[in-house]
């Protein structure tokens, strides 16, 4: 495969030489691939704009060395205006993305991860949704996309409907009074999860300030980072940590 054109996304980047930068993308047909941008630091450079983290392109490429791939020709699929005109919806897109980048797949294709990927960023680009709760429901819905989705509907041990008290990523659910490990979880934050996993996500992105919010995207961050083994550091940064956790 010395070339091809494909859509995609971009994760991230990083400086390679003194004019160029190595591009890091999740694509529709062929996975993560890394992309060498030619002279995109330069301000003349025509490839700068269309290959910022976040942008979501269609893109023309030719084998280099190695497993690096050379841009010929980008262009902007969604342009994203809302998205990038609000940090909070940059950080939460950022979020997102280091996830995906997390994904040790190099080469393996898998366009279900590029749909979700791409319907967050539509979603981050609409100014009816509230981007909080925007990166926990990427989690939950990537994890249940691996065959991971955390059990909510009872007691992850003993299989009783509740009441459920507790969930414990390192386990993989919810948990009852008599099983009880991992972090606390009001009524309200479990009835969140629920709905995200439930098929009412569009519902809870219009409802701003939820109740069992700031839990949710605690639980949200403890289970990808027990799913992949690694702590993430711009996932955790968005994520509030002061609930109760019940083996301190």
């Amino acid at each position: 495969m010395n070339e091809f054109d494909d859509d995609a996304v971009v994760l991230r980047t990083y400086k390679s030489g003194e004019a160029d930068r190595i591009v890091v993308l999740w694509t529709r047909a062929h996975g993560k691939v890394r992309v060498l941008a030619k002279g995109i630091r330069k301000t003349t450079s025509r490839l700068g704009a269309a290959l910022e983290p976040l942008s979501y392109v269609h893109i023309d490429l030719v084998k280099s060395r190695g497993d690096i791939y050379i841009a010929r020709h980008v262009r902007h699929l969604e342009r994203l205006g809302v998205l990038r005109s609000s940090y909070q919806r940059i950080n939460a897109g950022y979020a997102v993305v280091e996830v995906v980048d997390a994904i040790p797949s190099d080469d393996v294709a898998d366009e279900g991860i590029f749909e979700l990927v791409v319907r967050v960023l539509l979603a981050l680009d609409q100014e009816e949704f509230d981007p909080t709760l925007v990166p926990a429901s990427f989690f939950f819905k990537l994890l249940a996309h691996d065959g991971s989705e955390p059990v909510v509907d009872g007691c992850v041990n003993c299989g009783s409907e509740g009441p459920l008290v507790s969930f414990d990523a390192q386990v993989g659910g919810t948990l009852c009074a008599n099983c009880r490990s991992g972090r606390s979880i009001s009524r309200e934050a479990l009835a969140l999860v629920r709905r995200i996993l439930g098929g009412d996500l569009a519902s809870v992105l219009r409802e701003p300030s939820l109740a069992g919010e700031g839990e949710v995207m605690a639980i949200a961050h403890e289970a990808i980072e027990q799913h992949f083994g690694k702590r993430l550091k711009v996932a955790r940064s968005s994520a509030p940590l002061s609930t109760t956790h019940l083996d301190q």
